[in-house]
């Protein structure tokens, strides 16, 4: 039995067909070192040291917090490592950029303030570094991205394959209960549960997900209505498998290509619904780090703070262009029409 999705041969031609297309290959690879970047964020911007030899003794702040007493320090629960005196004898070597994306300058007379030598992007209303918050709020919205499309994934399959493998009331009923959910407005449910709960990335995931499974569960029950009659499904009952084993083992291996195609499209999207979100103050709690938070304090600023739209702006151009790379190099990959 030939499963379509996982063949060696096929994934190695559909491997070949994707590296063809540089730019695609390319993108991945930057995607990559971007996803790299962000979730090693503490060694690049912090405001904290990489290594520090103090009084004879190694330090690790960057990765380790310590009681100020451990360094010396009195009267104090938080260590100003920025502050601390160092002797001839004592060393400290800092990352790229001294600041994380929660503290300020104060050393600012006035905020936002522009790029400096200290602020490579400037700082935001409240003096914190644009390009710390940019770095790590990269994380965040990779991360509401793809969890949102994986459970998406998780929610459709179930529901689209349940209805295309079964067929009939199975099918009639199924396709009820997805048109009651794609009529339900998903802003003002959000609206909604904004205003009785306190946001979280994980609730903002959560209510996605919920009303994100209708599109993929199209393409699944499509696939899983024409796959349950080709012949290697037909020769398995006859071998007498069990529906599921039928399901998991043959009509799901061969029903992904749809959903894979589209994947990075669908993160995409997702970053762009995060984003907006955290504009019109509905996605992420202050202070998380947030490209929209930045674009929203931009409109603010509009006539005196250029670099809280340029940057931000930058910085999610950048990342929809790459997945949309990306996505036409898996489209070309997954088409069977392609040599």
């Amino acid at each position: 039995m030939i499963e379509r999705l996982f063949s060696n041969d096929l994934s190695v031609k559909r491997w070949r067909r994707f590296k063809a297309r540089k730019s695609s290959f390319y993108a991945s690879i930057i995607f990559i070192l971007m996803v790299v970047a962000t979730l090693t964020a503490p060694l690049i911007a912090n405001n904290k040291p990489l290594y520090l030899s103090y009084n004879g003794r190694s330090f690790f702040p960057a990765m380790v917090d310590y009681h100020p007493s451990e360094l010396g320090v009195k009267n104090t629960l938080i260590v100003d490592y920025k502050k601390l005196q160092l002797s001839e004898d004592d060393s400290i070597i800092w990352p790229m950029i001294k600041w994380n994306p929660y503290a300020s300058n104060n050393e600012v007379t006035s905020f936002p303030s522009r790029p400096t030598t200290s602020n490579i992007m400037g700082t935001d209303e409240s003096g914190r570094d644009v390009f710390a918050r940019i770095l790590y709020g990269f994380k965040y919205s990779i991360a509401y991205a793809f969890l949102v499309w994986v459970l998406s994934l998780v929610i459709g399959l179930t529901f689209g394959g349940i209805m295309g493998f079964f067929g009939g009331k199975v099918d009639i009923v199924g396709q009820r209960v997805v048109e009651v959910f794609s009529t339900i407005p998903t802003l003002f449910i959000l609206l909604i549960l904004v205003s009785i709960f306190t946001p979280s990335l994980f609730m903002l995931i959560c209510i996605s997900s919920i009303f994100g499974w209708v599109p993929i569960s199209y393409y699944i029950r499509a696939e899983f209505l024409k796959n349950r009659k080709r012949e290697f499904v037909e020769a398995a009952k006859s071998m007498g498998a069990s529906n599921t084993k039928i399901i998991v083992k043959h009509v799901l291996p061969n029903s992904l290509v749809p959903v894979i195609t589209f994947a990075p499209f669908v993160i995409s999207n997702n970053v762009i619904s995060l984003s907006m979100l955290d504009y019109l103050g509905l996605g992420l709690p202050v202070p998380t780090p947030s490209w929209g938070e930045l674009l929203a304090q931009a409109q603010k600023h509009f006539t005196v703070a250029w670099w809280l739209a340029v940057y931000p702006a930058a910085a999610l151009f950048t990342t929809l262009t790459i997945l949309n790379l990306i996505g036409e190099g898996v489209r070309d990959a997954m088409d069977p029409n392609m040599n």
